[in-house]
């Protein structure tokens, strides 16, 4: 049984998706307006479900630095090999899209690495958004920058700044007076300035 249900959270609307027995998506705005749910069950009391509202709940209040529940990722042995690697990121770290690559055993596949990270289906969860470029910027984020920042400051990798909650809240605010400190880790490479950008990066190794 394909089922659905949402979670409001400081970042936004997230959609969180299921077959029944496990966690298969979780979806950003405004990502989760191209996932179909026509035919689905909305049904928060579903166990992969609420297991996994339970655990959001503690992880943005700040009482969960890790999850364990029931997942299935949709995708190719590479995305899969990528995947279960975002998994080792310590709360609080982040690591290069290089860094990522060698710890896969594929240290010229930076780029690679970036497209299957932009492919993961069950975000936040899947840390995906504490993987960073080389120079410490934040680089494209399939949620916003705005909310991949959110997350890093709310983990502590970076410094918070504004209360980034309520920026996300008012749209209309521009980003020009927005700078956070710094990044507390990048792989190995230990601490680096965070360079921040609205804009597309490549993904540099």
């Amino acid at each position: 049984m394909n089922a659905f249900t949402y979670f409001e959270s400081p970042i936004g609307r997230l959609l969180l998706t299921s077959d029944g027995s496990v966690l298969t998506g979780l979806y950003m705005e405004p990502s989760h307006e191209t996932q179909s749910t026509e035919g689905w069950v909305q049904d928060r009391t579903l166990a992969p479900l609420a297991a996994t509202l339970r655990q959001l709940k503690e992880y943005f209040a700040g009482t969960r630095r890790a999850f364990d529940l029931p997942m299935r990722l949709e995708g190719t042995a590479f995305q899969q090999r990528v995947w279960r690697e975002l998994n080792e990121i310590p709360y609080g770290q982040t690591w290069s899209y290089g860094e990522l690559a060698k710890r896969i055993g594929n240290p010229s596949g930076s780029r690679a690495v970036g497209l299957a990270n932009g492919r993961n289906p069950i975000s936040v969860l899947v840390p995906c958004h504490r993987v960073i470029g080389a120079d410490g910027s934040l680089t494209g984020y399939g949620g916003g920058l705005e909310r991949k920042r959110w997350l890093l400051a709310h983990e502590g990798a970076i410094s918070r700044g504004l209360d980034l909650g309520d920026r996300l809240l008012n749209q209309g605010q521009g980003d020009g007076e927005y700078r956070t400190a710094a990044v507390r880790s990048i792989g190995s490479n230990g601490r680096t300035a965070v360079k921040l950008s609205d804009e597309p990066h490549d993904i540099q190794a």
